[in-house]
């Protein structure tokens, strides 16, 4: 709908038109519920691999990312050997983590970030960007590629690589994805669930102000307007709190 001719309506109409709508949310948060309940449900696959990360205070095994908790959500950042800067998007989905980590983290639930870049190479980007949330490597190990987010070059030649459980040409060096485990008292770890491209949507909240507005997202292209933060120019003008 063009935002330029928009129909305006007196209030009586309009509250009309938003009943109608309402009965229309209420149903996708009843489908939404169902989904998430069926998500639960899902089988698990016990992890039996020996993974390896990087962290700073030396190497760590998948058990030790769970801390004290006995569920562990993994964001699959896309930061490869050699690179200056995260991906855009990723750090777009980042910069909601801490937000949420400070409940997630007295509810049973650690986040961490796992990148195949050596950990040294993307702690100066960390700081910058001004995150609080772990984020180690997976460099050396079959993480990455076992979860699809990392494409040997033998597999993208044999058409065995796959992203978002299809297959995939390979030609991206790193893909966004998440992954989620569940240690139980035993200490035994299964891998509950994974997601990758618009699944990882939900994770981010100004995607979510945005649906709530006239433009909505107002992209062509998904995340095509997003930036690292620090790179928006400032427009003092633009917010109220900046008038004098």
């Amino acid at each position: 709908m063009n935002i330029h001719n928009h129909p305006v309506v007196s209030q009586e109409e309009w509250r009309a038109a938003r009943k109608q709508h309402l009965a229309n949310e209420k149903a996708f948060t009843r489908a939404r519920d169902k989904l998430s309940a069926e998500r639960r449900a899902l089988p698990w696959v016990k992890i039996d691999k020996d993974y390896r990360f990087q962290g700073p205070d030396g190497k760590l095994k998948l058990a030790d990312l769970f801390g004290d908790r006995s569920q562990l959500v993994i964001y699959h950042f896309m930061f490869a050997k050699g690179w200056d800067e995260g991906c855009s998007g990723c750090s777009f989905l980042s910069d909601h983590i801490d937000g949420a980590n400070q409940h997630l983290a007295h509810h049973d639930v650690a986040v961490v970030a796992v990148s195949h870049a050596p950990f040294a190479e993307f702690q100066a980007f960390k700081r910058r960007m001004g995150w609080k949330f772990d984020w180690v490597s997976s460099e050396g190990c079959d993480f990455n590629y076992d979860f699809g987010v990392s494409f040997r070059a033998e597999d993208v030649a044999a058409g065995k690589a796959t992203y978002n459980y299809e297959k995939s040409d390979g030609a991206e060096e790193e893909l966004p994805g998440l992954s989620v485990f569940y240690r139980n008292e035993g200490g035994e770890i299964f891998h509950t669930y994974s997601t990758y491209a618009r699944g990882l949507d939900l994770l981010v909240g100004a995607y979510n102000y945005l649906d709530l507005t006239p433009k909505g997202r107002n992209e062509e292209q998904i995340m095509e307007w997003v930036q690292l933060h620090d790179r928006y120019e400032e427009k003092a003008s633009s917010s109220c709190c900046h008038r004098g």
